[in-house]
């Protein structure tokens, strides 16, 4: 693993059944993946592993005592440039926190590939 590896940028991906979505997004080539299925999974990932981290793609209904809104929450306040974006077959409850984004499900693979650029692009 070189230089250039080391310095790749990963999209978080917070969703109970991620597997399928995380290889189409490997086929572009440009951003890894990292699989949580809880938010506070998620939350533990990022204290970690935060500075690899461009983007958080995450649905809303989560397992575990978080959802995705509460994620984008603690997210918002520790990371608040942060990109975050909620998905979900349903719309939300409530509001969504300030600077997230939501996309509805099903969502167009390249409409998620165009966001993920965009956070890479502006980090």
């Amino acid at each position: 693993m070189g230089q250039a590896q080391q310095n790749r940028r990963a999209v978080l991906i917070v969703e109970d059944d991620a597997r399928g979505f995380a290889a189409r997004l490997l086929e572009d080539g440009e951003l890894d993946t990292i699989e949580c299925e809880s938010a506070e999974a998620a939350l533990a990932t990022m204290l970690i592993r935060g500075r690899d981290v461009a983007m958080i793609f995450a649905d809303i209904r989560l397992p575990g005592v978080m959802d995705g809104i509460d994620l984008a929450r603690e997210v918002r306040l520790r990371w608040p440039f942060l990109p975050v974006i909620l998905t979900s077959g349903y719309p939300p409850e409530g509001q969504l926190p300030l600077g997230v984004e939501f996309m509805p499900k099903p969502w167009q693979l390249l409409n998620l590939l165009v966001a993920a650029k965009q956070a890479l692009a502006s980090l």
